[in-house]
């Protein structure tokens, strides 16, 4: 294959992939993105084969692919939609082993490397290992194998600044010596896993979507690094996008959740701003005309209240949280949607953009049960919406829909845009238990109203009470 024709085809697989992106980016058609972008990258390493000199090394290669394929299909198989976010997690995690191996090859090539491609490998080598532990301890806090809240050591931030320094001489140390590189790379391995997992592990579950994001944008970057110390200009092309992409979706989830990256990466909580009462949230509960005058304790409502709500109810806002997913309920709450249309009443899907644990992720779940796109809202579409909403039903959710993200000062979810459900006119929670959520904030919403019925326990059992009312 000639040059020219290598360039065209990598040109073109780019903008497929590109392309296949910006399909992804709308529900309706990002089952087509992925498989466009699926197919680009398979014509890619075919095309990368047929380019490249592969003398005495087609065998080896051809082995590993054909056990990378036999695992990818072991767990597609094994892993269920629910564990998608470490699944990701740990997928990241291997893109970035993948550049640091790339590069360590390439520190092992001696003389006959340049100083461009040593600088090159030194910075593939210190991103993809910093991706590697990243992510590792990202998905084992996913999966329950480490503690979800955030871990901090003594004295964290100086060991972060000390190691990124150290990362910073080494990756600058790299081209200027002329033995001893392959030490000098272990050394710098070692130092960038420390990096990785010291980010990681202070990252708590309110801030996971973003970490996620951010590592996909760093698996990417270091892909395309080591594309340059390999001089393979279709890898630089192809990192680069998902680095790019990565980035954006990072600054989207940081927006959406009113972070600031800086804030993530270092613990740096936002500023506080002026306290909102519970009471200003939710239109349903009505402020004393007096405020001397004593108010009786609320006793919340009952299941029959619930019926009548129901009953009544001419818009319904259906609010699915990870709650949903670990109950595998999002067949339930499909029958409670068609259940509500049967009987000609409007009903929507709430999607907070962290309601899962990856950006995404609610809907896909949703899309698994044949849950229409149109019906599915992003929160500042339907925020608006609540205060005239009948009903609003929470299925699993509880830092997003928590109103103390407005007022709980130095908590990890303050300041992060919420679903407004409290503002709805009626209000059913069906949630496992009252404990606070993934961020451990207590919510404000589970104490008794007149509105509000809380029904506690696993979630199908709390559905089906509600669709016996239908």
């Amino acid at each position: 294959m000639s040059d020219i024709s290598y360039y065209v085809l990598c040109s073109l697989l780019s903008l497929g992939v590109l392309y296949g992106i910006r399909l992804m980016s709308r529900v309706e058609t990002a089952a087509r993105g992925n498989q466009l972008s699926a197919l680009c990258m398979l014509t890619a390493i075919v095309i990368t084969m047929v380019h490249t000199d592969l003398a005495g090394s087609l065998s080896y290669i051809i082995t590993g692919l054909l056990i990378g394929i036999l695992l990818s299909i072991f767990l597609t198989i094994r892993v269920r939609m629910i564990q998608m976010p470490q699944m990701v997690g740990l997928l990241n995690g291997l893109g970035g082993l993948a550049s640091a191996l790339s590069a360590i090859l390439v520190l092992a090539a001696g003389e006959r490397i340049k100083t461009f491609e040593l600088t090159a490998s030194g910075l593939a080598l210190a991103v993809g290992a910093v991706t590697f532990s990243g992510s590792m301890v990202a998905a084992a806090k996913l999966h329950n194998l480490m503690p979800q809240l955030p871990m901090l050591l003594k004295g964290h931030r100086f060991l972060m600044a000390v190691s990124a320094l150290i990362l910073t001489a080494l990756v600058i140390a790299l081209p200027l010596v002329h033995e001893g590189r392959i030490g000098l790379g272990v050394i710098l391995s070692a130092v960038a896993l420390a990096f990785g997992y010291l980010f990681a592990v202070r990252v708590g579950g309110a801030d996971m979507p973003i970490t996620i994001s951010l590592l996909n944008s760093t698996s990417g970057v270091a892909a395309a690094i080591s594309g340059m110390a390999l001089g393979d200009i279709l890898l630089v092309a192809l990192g680069g996008i998902v680095g790019a992409s990565g980035l954006l979706l990072t600054q989207i989830m940081c927006r959406s959740m009113n972070r600031r990256l800086s804030g993530v990466l270092f613990g740096v909580m936002p500023k506080p701003e002026p306290e909102v009462q519970l009471a200003d949230n939710a239109s349903g509960a009505e402020a004393a005309s007096d405020e001397t005058e004593e108010k009786p304790a609320d006793t919340g409502a009952s299941l029959q209240n619930a019926a009548d709500w129901m009953a009544q109810a001419q818009s319904v806002v259906i609010i699915p949280g990870y709650g949903m997913a670990l109950s595998q309920a999002q067949e339930k709450v499909k029958l409670l949607c068609d259940g509500f249309s049967s009987k000609g009443k409007r009903v929507r899907f709430a999607i907070h953009p962290v309601a899962g644990r990856m950006p995404g992720h609610m809907n896909v779940l949703l899309a698994e049960v044949d849950v229409p796109y149109d019906l599915l809202c992003e929160m500042d579409d339907i925020n608006p919406d609540f205060p005239s909403t009948d009903l609003a039903v929470i299925v699993g959710a509880n830092d997003v829909v928590n109103p103390a993200a407005n007022t709980a000062q130095g908590t990890p979810i303050y300041g992060m845009p919420i679903l407004d459900a409290g503002k709805a006119r009626h209000l059913i929670i069906c949630n496992y238990d009252s404990k606070p959520g993934y961020a451990g904030v207590p919510n404000p919403l589970y104490e008794p109203r007149p509105e509000v019925l809380l029904l506690l326990g696993d979630a199908k059992d709390s559905l089906d009470s509600l669709l016996a009312m239908i």
